[in-house]
């Protein structure tokens, strides 16, 4: 029973979202969305796609990394060349996309991952700015100038991605390989000692969050014209990261929240970036002295809508919701 109501939830959300979209569909098309309202729109779903991503990382799997911006720009690059330099489609080039940033998350994981805390940091860091620095000083892709791409994204594309992102990271999340991540995040040395391979979960958890970094690279390339390896430096990783922490570690109706209101903040203060950045430092000053937890905790924000019965927790049982 419990399955059943489970699943008519899931599909009723999904309802939603594709309501959602058809009308935000009607009114492009309408033009009751200029292009102001359209190219936010854009740039939220693209920050949805990558908050998404590293709440796997670090707000699932406690894997505190601080180089997302390098998987993004393998990413971009990646699906850049495939539609400028191979002319091929641009579902091709999502795809490859997301693949090659995966493969760069499995290469760098592999051996970093072993770290823990500040060192693991620090070597995320470290590969976010060599990813800038190769691109940079790769003639092909234009180095400093950058590389014109065509603007190829559209709505139902972008809403595509997100849509996927989210129900794939949440259903993972819920699976047994998602439990063995949070076990990871709660107590890595208990983990171990239970038998969980700990170093095979959190390259899992590195490769996928990559996967939908390069993904919403792909969509940020062909968005934007034009792609520079000075949009890809560190301060776009911490960008990311504040939409995690402020949301709420573990929580990924949380980093979906802060990101679309960030992402509102940052655009209508685009002419003011001290002023964004004044923002920005307030919001997280008062964050960490109010709730630090984050705006949701570990909660959900289907949490909220549960009227009636508690559970047999009582009144602390709301410290189970551990889990997107």
């Amino acid at each position: 029973m419990k399955t059943l109501k489970q699943t008519k939830t899931f599909w009723i959300w999904i309802a939603a979202a594709v309501v959602f979209a058809v009308v935000t569909q009607f009114l492009i098309n309408g033009g009751t969305l200029n292009s102001f309202y359209v190219n936010t729109l854009f740039f939220i779903g693209i920050n949805i796609i990558l908050a998404a991503s590293l709440h796997l990382i670090i707000g699932i799997t406690g894997q505190f990394s601080i180089g997302h911006a390098g998987f993004l720009a393998v990413g971009a690059y990646a699906s850049a060349i495939v539609t400028t330099k191979l002319s091929l489609p641009f579902p091709v080039a999502l795809i490859a996309g997301g693949i090659v940033a995966a493969i760069a998350g499995l290469v760098i994981g592999i051996p970093t991952l072993r770290l823990r805390g500040d060192y693991l940091a620090i070597a995320t860091l470290g590969f976010g700015e060599i990813m800038r620095i190769v691109f940079l000083n790769m003639d092909y892709v234009g180095g400093a100038s950058g590389m014109t791409v065509a603007h190829l994204i559209t709505w139902p594309w972008l809403f595509a991605c997100v849509l996927i992102t989210i129900v794939v990271i949440v259903n993972f999340t819920n699976s047994t390989h998602g439990r063995a991540c949070i076990s990871v995040r709660e107590n890595e040395i208990a983990a171990d000692a239970m038998g969980i391979n700990t170093t095979y979960y959190k390259v899992m958890a590195f490769v996928i969050g990559a996967f939908f970094a390069g993904i919403a690279g792909a969509l940020h390339a062909h968005n934007f014209y034009i792609i520079q390896p000075t949009n890809f430096g560190f301060l776009k990783s911490f960008d990311i990261l504040i939409f995690v922490v402020l949301g709420g570690l573990g929580s990924m109706s949380g980093a979906v929240i802060a990101a679309i209101l960030l992402t509102i903040i940052s655009t209508f203060l685009a002419d003011f970036p001290e002023v964004r950045m004044v923002v920005y430092s307030l919001v997280l000053i008062a964050m960490m002295l109010f709730r630090p937890q984050g705006l949701l905790g570990t909660r959900e924000i289907t949490s909220f809508f549960k009227v009636g019965k508690s559970a047999k927790g009582g009144s602390h049982d709301a410290s189970k919701q551990t889990v997107a």
